[in-house]
């Protein structure tokens, strides 16, 4: 399906005003995860403003396809996305991390709306789609879900066993999506437990493997579009992205990959961000 140019250019501006929204946030709490929420955010903003079917006026629409952030510590992404969705005022998002705030550290489905489930405990979002999404196979029902895991998370062997579980029972309302930055809290990736041949693996369990530029605004729209087409497995698309994506200093620094810029540098994050 080809997209329409201007379609694909309001889906950058929305990432870019995402981004910043992420650098501002992380950076007035002093606390929050900023390299890998600046990784995933092009991925998130072509899912809410374009593929999920979803309604911010009405979180709890019975219609709804379902997202889950299993790699919850990109909540910071997260959050910047249900804001400018509509699912609570972009002012909110300076509450980011307050005490009583709506907005915490990782997702809390009982206090944010647009959360499907809390996450933040690593290896357990990827299990929890695959149940929604078996609901809604056993139910009849054409409910989609989609599930971000972080590919450190892939460490954890929960993750499989859900994969296992998915293409046993033939879950093609399922998309899995790799946020692959290449690095976890302790390092790099290959170095922590190397995870390649990644695209061998997911589709020795069974799963139907698509790969992307994951800061490619139209690549993702054109990969989900082909994910749907002819499901008869469940789908995982890989996408290639880059730890802090967007400010020179931070791009694949993994110094920040739980660290927020001191205030000093915000505004020439801000900056470069809107010349992405």
């Amino acid at each position: 399906m080809k997209h329409p140019v201007e379609l694909v250019r309001g889906l950058k501006e929305a990432a870019i005003a995402v981004g910043q929204e992420i650098v501002k946030m992380t950076s007035n709490a002093n606390s929050g995860h900023l390299g890998g929420s600046l990784s995933c955010v092009d991925i998130l903003v072509a899912l809410y403003f374009h593929q999920l079917n979803h309604n911010p006026r009405n979180p709890s629409w019975p219609g709804r396809d379902r997202f889950v952030l299993s790699k919850g510590h990109a909540a910071p992404a997260l959050y910047g996305t249900l804001a400018l969705s509509g699912y609570f005022p972009k002012e909110e998002l300076s509450t980011f991390r307050n005490i009583n705030s709506r907005l915490q550290g990782h997702p809390d489905n009982k206090k944010t709306p647009g959360v499907e489930i809390s996450t933040g405990s690593l290896g357990q979002g990827l299990a929890v789609a695959v149940g929604m999404a078996l609901g809604f196979k056993l139910a009849g029902k054409n409910n989609q879900v989609y599930a971000l895991v972080g590919d450190g998370e892939l460490d954890e062997g929960e993750v499989w066993e859900a994969a296992m579980f998915a293409s046993h029972h033939k879950i093609v309302n399922m998309t899995v999506l790799v946020d692959r930055n290449h690095g976890q809290n302790d390092g790099r990736t290959e170095e922590v437990m190397s995870i390649e041949p990644l695209a061998a693996k997911w589709a020795s369990f069974g799963w139907k493997v698509f790969e992307v530029d994951g800061h490619d605004i139209k690549d993702i729209l054109d990969v989900l579009d082909r994910s749907m087409e002819n499901r008869s497995k469940p789908a995982v698309i890989i996408a290639q992205t880059v730890k802090g994506k967007g400010i020179s200093f931070v791009e694949g620094n993994n110094d920040y990959h739980a660290k927020p810029l001191p205030e000093e540098l915000v505004a020439q994050a801000v900056a470069e961000l809107g010349k992405r």
